[in-house]
């Protein structure tokens, strides 16, 4: 009986082993294939030439391939989207985590998966054909497709992400604070603000950082409402194109092999760096109290 017993911890171990190295070696082979096909194009052009050009204009003659538009494009979107997804995020943890009854925390909890399964060509059929239109004439706008129509879809992609981690950041708080702060005298809201929230900000701000990977990695939704034009937006009421939506776009219409090819290779390669960045951020800034108190 013991024999069976270790062989089939023996055997879950070393499936468990084997899908670790499966999940490296296709990470591994992502990235070679992204620098493979990116890097080329630094042959013809110099690295300020792509990081900081101004124009991207991949079918002219000679064609223009300046990322700063699209990188920009993409920071302002998620940057409004966040702006307005974690206070929000951040509220709904608190209440569902200290304020709600259990009953409206089940629905809560469901309404928000509910939220994260819907697909983001839903989110960006919304705002083409209702919020797109709403904006234009609440604001008096040209046009509806902008900034502020995709931050605010996105913002509502982004919720579920940073109000889950940060539900479970408050509740991991031990309880010993929260009675320790009510034999002081501090009032219910006193402790949540003053001692659950402070202590429980290394795993929100965790939540925020992966709620903006979620956002700037989202390609669908912007591609449909974020106007779609490749200049450096001034402001969340012009349009922008993100890297993700020039990828999504442009992919399909480029010849293999050829320049256009590679820039948008190159930034893709831009995409995955700053993605890496910000997971790699998010967990050392969740793993640092542990080290602390290690």
């Amino acid at each position: 009986m013991k024999k069976r017993l270790h062989l089939r911890e023996k055997i879950i171990k070393n499936v468990c082993f084997v899908s670790s190295l499966t999940s490296i070696f296709f990470l591994a082979g992502i990235t070679i294939i992204l620098f493979k096909e990116g890097l080329p194009l630094f042959k013809g052009i110099s690295f300020a030439e792509f990081f900081l050009g101004k124009s991207w204009y991949p079918t002219f003659d000679p064609p223009d391939f300046g990322m700063l538009p699209l990188f920009v494009g993409s920071l302002w979107i998620t940057f409004g989207a966040i702006l307005i997804a974690a206070p929000f995020g951040i509220s709904i943890a608190i209440y569902i985590s200290e304020f709600a009854s259990p009953q409206i925390q089940l629905f809560l909890k469901s309404t928000i998966e509910l939220l994260t399964g819907i697909p983001s060509v839903v989110f960006g059929f919304i705002g083409l054909a209702f919020l797109g239109p709403f904006l234009q004439k609440l604001l008096n706008l040209p046009v509806g497709l902008n900034s502020l129509n995709a931050s605010i879809l996105l913002a509502l992609m982004a919720i579920p992400t940073i109000s889950s981690l940060s539900e479970e950041a408050l509740f991991s708080v031990s309880r010993h604070f929260k009675e320790a702060s009510y034999a002081l005298g501090a009032t219910k809201w006193e402790t949540v603000i003053k001692v659950v929230v402070p202590a429980a900000f290394p795993g929100i701000n965790t939540a925020i950082f992966l709620g903006i990977g979620r956002v700037i990695g989202e390609t669908m939704t912007v591609l449909m409402v974020a106007g779609g034009a490749a200049i450096i937006p001034h402001s969340f009421l012009q349009p922008a194109r993100p890297i993700t939506a020039t990828i999504a776009l442009e992919m399909g219409e480029t010849v293999v092999g050829s320049d256009h090819y590679h820039a948008l290779f190159a930034l893709a390669c831009v995409l995955f760096i700053l993605n890496l960045g910000l997971n790699l951020v998010a967990n050392y800034i969740f793993a640092k109290p542990r080290r602390l108190t290690s």
